[in-house]
């Protein structure tokens, strides 16, 4: 696993290691090696308020609610349940999940909704719920301790804690039974109630090496060096992904394949710098071949819309079939990307199906996002139990009976035929047993697109249009049908973070597709964000934010406060926008939210952002982000911001705290920048200092909007776009940027500067020859 590469975690690994032995031999308790496949993900519990049986009823989380009914005496986390804990001498029980988490909603049902194994829990243990999309900092601590103890990570996550807080033991999904090869969650409780009788002195002390061997591994590991490593890191990631391609179907491991778009983000940079190069052309091969089979895949929703979250196979085939916000966001950058490399309006239109799905399925009439929808339903209205997939699933013959119209001149050719034929539907079913342990999915069929549409076209005798025109048509009908089904659960916690992400993702597909429809829908949620989730008093972002019965926005009587990640990327996202927009106020909240960000998460010792604030007592470890992830880590896009609003600003200790991350980040970006490619961009962008590119005219003249569309169609990352427009000097760029006042239109006509390395080309007013700039521009980079 990647995070094994990582040197804080090498290191809690060896400490962790030298205490092990130690632990097993005292305390009769081995640690369980918990199965990767049975920690990922689920659905929700009927519940309503008369059913509520514990403290978790008056939680907004959706989450927490779903376990509100169990006859487990459940406690958010906070100051009661762990003074409690103290107070009566036991141990802490603390399960962390999400809500749409699959093997959480398992372990719920085999276990919580127990009234045996509930007995057993409130007897014994304080027994704490925790949403670790409400909480990453919490969940951080502990699934670093789960991660180096067992070698696997996942949700659900399971820890017993000493009422300090200090981990002893742990796992993810554990069965009610012994089976998997694991003991059963009975028998642990049952033996960890009766060592902590017996030998509490030894758990304690145990507890306390973990917890010792936890900070040490937090703090940075190596000298502070000289200077920011060299561009080679870029060279050095690229040929660690190349290591790690798989070629025929693309992505960046075996089964199960994550989408990464991190990993599309250096590849398209990098190609972008150097297009011409066997190494460029290499990075965007890549990223195309893995984004095509990903659109092609049953990851891809081809009737509704959005990705899932991942395939359980190396053919992007059967996805483990919930959808994130995050996901939907950053893989509509990596499609737009595509496009921008290839003008290609295959990729296009995958961007535009994201935004479908986005704003007709997770946005909040007021603007902001929702973040998940679970992989679980009810196959019918009429059952009781829910299976994952059952609302994306088809049988061969539903689709044969609604796709029964026949193909006009074409006496013999079913409309079905063409949609069986293309998306792989067979009688039987297209699933594997191998990808559908549990045979929820005996029988159906996931959608996946093989071949092409000429292919299909050639089959049949039908033309490519054709062809497209009656798969469009059959997947209306399918859309309409789906609509009757039991929806999946949906998340509907909004989340600043992800809002980030989103307002990013839409600006960057309104700017590339010319769709001003979709920049509308970012600065909706950009206004969601200043007036539900920035607290206007203490000038701090809030976490996440929560819908009531009544569709109105609310917040729990004690808000969670924003982590670094939330002001990183929505700081990301307002930057887009403003690209997008041309709005200054945007620039102004970026440049607010950047001060605020530096005075409460940015350590100079360090030279590093802290994931946390150092207010919450409970958090018995302050962690900075290591590496990216499925989402990029606080302190890669933090680089990025700041070396961006430098540019825009002009200020110096933006430039001087993105050097320092960078210094920081030496050692992991020279050996091994893999775990990190979204620091390698930024690390890129301050080597060779971000194309700057300033447009003099007025925003809604027809000769503005020509050049912004012609450098908007460039596949520029890192670029800065800055509109200067002459009566309007009272903005901020206007008061910050000196070089702003010195770019003038030329004859009154909108007039484009492209400068780099502290120069700039001579002024550009006509669209020829700002094209054929473009082009100079990339011959010389690719000779």
């Amino acid at each position: 696993m990647i995070w094994r590469r990582c040197p804080q975690v090498i290191r809690l690994v060896s400490n962790l290691s030298k205490h092990k032995n130690y632990s097993e031999k005292k305390t009769g308790i081995r640690f369980i090696e918990a199965s990767h496949n049975m920690a990922s993900t689920s659905s929700d519990a009927e519940n309503t308020p008369q059913n509520y049986q514990n403290k978790l009823a008056f939680e907004k989380s959706p989450y927490l609610l779903q376990h509100a009914t169990n006859p487990v005496e459940w406690y958010p986390w906070g100051n009661e349940a762990i003074e409690k804990a103290k107070r009566e001498n036991k141990l802490i029980f603390l399960s962390v999940g999400y809500s749409t988490c699959h093997w959480c909603h398992v372990m719920e049902k085999e276990s919580f909704e127990k009234p045996e194994i509930a007995a057993i829990m409130n007897k014994h243990f304080i027994n704490i719920k925790v949403d670790r999309e409400e909480r990453p900092d919490i969940d951080k601590v502990y699934m670093t301790f789960i991660q180096s103890s067992t070698g696997h990570g996942g949700w659900p996550m399971s820890v017993f804690l000493t009422p300090n807080l200090a981990p002893i033991y742990g796992g993810t999904y554990f069965p009610p039974t012994d089976k998997y090869g694991q003991p059963g969650f009975k028998r642990i409780l049952e033996a960890l109630a009766n060592q902590w009788h017996e030998r509490k002195d030894h758990l304690v002390t145990s507890g306390a090496a973990y917890l010792k061997a936890l900070k040490e591994a937090s703090e940075p590991t190596c000298e502070d060096a000289d200077d920011v490593p060299p561009s080679k890191s870029a060279e050095t990631c690229v040929k660690q992904l190349i290591r790690s391609y798989e070629p025929k179907f693309g992505g960046f491991s075996d089964a199960p394949k994550f989408p990464q778009p991190v990993n599309f983000n250096i590849l398209f940079l990098i190609y972008a710098k150097d297009p011409k190069s066997e190494t460029g052309k290499k990075c965007l091969e890549m990223c195309l071949h893995t984004l095509t089979k990903m659109a092609k895949g049953g990851i891809h929703d081809h009737v509704g819309q959005g990705f899932a979250r991942y395939s359980v196979d190396a053919k992007w085939h059967v996805p483990h079939f919930e959808k994130m916000l995050y996901d939907q966001s950053q893989l509509l950058v990596s499609y737009v990307d595509a496009y921008l490399s290839t003008k290609d309006l295959f990729y296009a239109e995958i961007a535009d199906d994201i935004v479908t799905y986005l704003t007709r399925d997770m946005q909040h009439k007021e603007g902001g996002f929702y973040s998940a929808e679970d992989a679980d339903s009810k196959p019918s209205h009429n059952d009781t139990e829910k299976k994952e997939g059952a609302f994306y699933v088809w049988k061969h013959d539903e689709i044969t009976s609604l796709l029964n119209a026949t193909i006009q001149n074409h006496d013999n050719l079913k409309l079905s035929d063409i949609f069986c034929y293309h998306f792989d539907v067979k009688p039987d079913g297209n699933v594997s047993p191998r990808q559908d342990p549990h045979g929820e999915l005996l029988s159906q069929n996931v959608l996946i697109n093989y071949g092409s549409f000429e292919e299909t076209a050639e089959n049949f005798n039908l033309t490519t249009d054709e062809v497209k025109t009656h798969l469009q048509e059959a997947l209306k009908i399918l859309f309409v049908e789906r609509s009757k089904r039991p929806r999946p659960h949906l998340d509907d916690k909004i989340i600043t973070a992800w809002n980030g992400l989103a307002i990013s993702g839409l600006s960057r597909a309104a700017a590339a597709l010319d769709k001003p429809e979709y920049a509308a829908h970012a600065e909706a949620a950009a206004n969601f964000i200043k007036n539900y989730l920035f607290d206007k008093n203490t000038k701090k972002l809030l976490r996440s934010c929560y819908r009531d019965s009544s569709n109105k926005i609310t917040q729990p009587s004690n808000p969670i406060e924003g982590f670094q990640v939330d002001y990183a990327f929505v700081i990301r996202g307002l930057l887009d926008l403003y690209e997008s927009t041309f709005n200054t106020e945007w620039l102004q909240f970026a440049e607010q939210l950047q001060d605020i960000q530096d005075s409460l998460f940015w350590s100079e010792e360090k030279g590093l952002y802290y994931s946390t604030t150092a207010s919450d007592e409970t958090v018995i470890v302050r962690h900075t982000d290591e590496q990216d992830g499925a989402e990029p880590s606080g302190n890669s896009v933090a680089c990025g911001n700041l070396i961006r609003l430098s540019s825009y600003l002009s200020c110096s200790d933006y430039m001087h705290k993105a050097k320092e991350i960078l210094r920081s980040k030496h050692d992991i970006l020279t050996v091994m920048p893999v775990v990190n490619p979204e620091l390698v961009c930024a690390l890129i962008n301050y080597n060779d200092s971000p194309t700057q590119i300033y447009i003099a005219g007025n925003k809604n003249s027809s000769d503005t909007k020509e050049m912004m569309k012609i450098v908007r169609s460039q596949l520029l990352p890192g670029k800065i776009i800055m509109l200067v427009e002459g009566d309007d000097v009272d903005n901020i760029l206007h008061k910050k940027n000196e070089v702003i006042s010195k770019m003038k239109s030329v004859n009154g006509r909108a007039t484009v500067y492209i400068c780099q390395h502290r120069m700039c080309s001579l002024p550009i007013s006509n669209a020829a020859d700002l094209l054929t700039q473009f082009d100079k521009r990339k011959e010389e980079s690719g000779a």
